[in-house]
């Protein structure tokens, strides 16, 4: 046996969670290396999940660039996107004490995303990536997982964190954003960099399913549409999070139930556990 083989079974005997497992050296390997099969697919799972959550609620809001208005999709999407990081961040801050689940659940969006983006979007219908860029979440991710690690607490990580996660999100994009809401003039008319795009690239839609842009009364605000809708869309964050934050709780609750079959498996009553 070499020296390399003999250090690693000394240092597996001497963890005390391989003792208490009763792992040999090669059995404590195969176990890590499922923990990390586990991993892969539960980061999948979240990948997947999120990104249907998601795009069933942000929608078209996040699909195109057209629809990237100043009331609607500064309010829809970061109340979409907080509630996954939420729940997953219970889980791992309960549990592992690790600080970076919304920053984990929006990486898997955005993977998500993009490869929806390429595959479907840009080389199954065509659409150029000018008009299906997905909107930035990182920043309000980091900023939501740093107030979590710094108060430690999650009620103050639901009144600041994601407060702060709803109002950067139109700051973090804008700078994107900015170049598609320049005015140009088209055929006697004048419009956006963005609508020009949409207008270049038609999509089917029923009527019910037709675009929304600024409808409302947000206008009496004194025209500063993007602002109110920020400050509401960090209101609905707030509360949204709170729901979902016991959401993981509910669904990260261990329950046991009595095993219906023991009588039949030769069981004792003080065996089921």
């Amino acid at each position: 046996m070499s020296m390399s083989s003999t250090t690693a079974g000394g240092a597996a005997a001497e963890d005390p969670v391989i003792a208490a497992a009763g792992l040999t050296p090669a059995g404590a390997k195969v176990s890590r290396n499922f923990d990390w099969v586990i991993v892969l697919i539960a980061l999948f799972l979240v990948t997947g999940a999120f990104h249907l959550h998601y795009m069933l609620l942000a929608g078209d809001w996040d699909f195109w660039v057209d629809w990237k208005d100043r009331q609607f999709w500064p309010t829809v999407a970061p109340a979409a996107a907080i509630c996954f990081p939420a729940a997953v961040q219970y889980f791992l801050w309960t549990f592992f004490r690790v600080p970076f689940g919304a920053t984990l659940c929006i990486v898997a969006l955005m993977l998500g995303e993009w490869i929806n983006r390429v595959l479907g979007f840009h080389l199954w219908a065509r659409f150029p990536y000018a008009l299906i860029w997905p909107s930035l979440l990182i920043p309000s991710a980091l900023f939501l997982d740093a107030v979590l690690l710094l108060t430690r607490n999650w009620l103050l990580t639901a009144i600041f964190g994601a407060w702060g996660f709803g109002l950067l999100f139109y700051p973090s994009n804008w700078v994107m954003l900015a170049a598609y809401h320049l005015p140009v003039e088209h055929m006697g008319q004048t419009t956006s960099v963005a609508d020009m795009v949409g207008y270049t690239f038609p999509r089917s839609a029923t009527p019910e399913y037709l675009r929304f842009i600024e409808r409302g009364t947000l206008r009496t605000f004194g025209g500063h549409s993007s602002a109110v809708s920020a400050f509401f869309s960090a209101f609905l964050c707030m509360v949204i999070y709170i729901g979902w934050w016991f959401m993981g709780w509910a669904f990260s609750k261990m329950i046991w139930v009595a095993n219906p079959l023991a009588s039949y498996m030769g069981l004792k009553n003080s065996q089921q556990s």
